[in-house]
């Protein structure tokens, strides 16, 4: 296993500075996910921890030893003891599964018999057992990506760095996926550092994730559940899931909701300031067609399966609601488009107005 320690890391890219002064660890054994929008540096990082580039700033140190620093010096990526895998999957077409795999302790002179049955093991172990012979042409996308998952695990790295490796999958192999790849860091204890922009998958799998904003700063980092429930500012809040902002605002004294149309009916705002935002899920909403609450106008409604997701006019502001389709039709909620009803709330966060990000790209 290996531990990772990044100290003011700087990079730059002629006029474009991509981190600054970043500074991070993940601690042995552990699942570590960074989780950012696209372009905010993730795969930078990624590509310094491995050794493809060089920090202008900074220290990268694995297992308590500096491997790169801004002097220029760079212990070279297959010195490392770090295995990738890359969210193109990078395997080898004219290879077969076995070759594919066994590539790394081919370079390394690994004693043919070793080399075999440590191939087969891992091949084993990401449930490619039979597919030995088959080409990636004749491999399912997820069988491709296991193969490259393999050959990162064959030369058994202290870490292994994931670049967004799911991203190819349909939705129900990325979620087989997930789950497998949180099964083998257990059974194996390597340390992983798993960079991504779907918070799903990264709630998923980490025991600690780090949020990084369009500037690569680190926003919050902590347990999947705390960054989740407790989320430092509204980016945080927004990023981790589908967000709704209401502006609340006071006036004369009184709490008006949205653009002001509206009385606030909800729980008195918890933070200090005349203009606020309540942020909500949509799973927050406790929706009714009359009684207390926030008075709201349905604008569309949309039957999703296992949920019924509604979009739900409140004082001008638009925000969603989801329901438990069950609850729905036993509650009598499926309204008409145009349908008013009310909102009251489980759980709120308070933010401030002006630090309201703008809806995610």
């Amino acid at each position: 296993m290996a531990d990772v320690r990044i100290e003011g890391l700087g990079k730059a890219y002629g006029d474009k500075r991509v981190l600054t002064g970043l500074s991070l660890s993940v601690a042995n054994g552990e699942c570590f996910t960074l989780l950012g929008p696209s372009g905010c540096g993730k795969t930078v990082l990624l590509r310094l921890i491995a050794g493809f580039e060089a920090p202008d700033a900074g220290v990268v140190a694995l297992g308590g030893t500096s491997v790169a620093d801004g002097s220029g010096r760079s212990v070279p990526p297959d010195q490392r003891g770090v295995g990738v895998v890359f969210q193109d999957y990078a395997v080898w077409p004219h290879m077969s599964v076995r070759d594919n795999v066994a590539y790394p302790l081919k370079l390394a002179g690994i004693p043919m018999a070793e080399l075999e049955a440590r191939t087969r093991t891992v091949i084993d172990q990401v449930g490619l057992a039979g597919l030995d012979a088959r080409l990636p042409s004749q491999l399912s996308g997820g069988q491709q990506q296991r193969v490259a998952l393999a050959r990162a695990l064959v030369a058994k790295p202290g870490l292994l760095l994931l670049d967004e490796p799911l991203n190819n999958l349909d939705a129900n192999l990325r979620e087989e996926m997930r789950f497998e790849i949180k099964a083998l860091q257990r059974e194996l204890g390597v340390t992983i550092f798993y960079v991504t922009h779907d918070q799903e998958i990264a709630l998923a799998i980490a025991d600690r994730l780090a949020v990084m904003d369009e500037a690569g700063v680190l926003r919050q980092v902590g347990a999947p559940e705390e960054v989740y429930e407790r989320p430092v500012d509204a980016f945080v809040f927004r990023f981790l899931g589908v967000a709704n902002f209401l502006p609340v605002t006071r006036v004369a004294g009184a709490w008006r909701a949205g653009d002001g149309s509206a009385g606030w009916e909800g729980p008195t705002p918890s933070r200090a300031g005349d203009r606020l935002a309540a942020g909500f899920r949509p799973g927050d909403v406790i929706l009714a067609r009359d009684g207390d609450g926030i008075p709201g106008i349905v604008r569309r409604v949309s039957f999703l399966g296992a949920h019924v997701d509604f979009l739900i006019d409140v004082a001008g502001t638009a925000v969603r609601a989801a329901l438990a389709t069950d609850d729905c039709l036993a509650r009598g909620l499926l309204f008409d488009e145009g349908a008013p009803c009310r909102l009251r709330f489980h759980a709120l966060h308070w933010f401030d107005a002006a630090d309201i990000p703008p809806p995610a790209r």
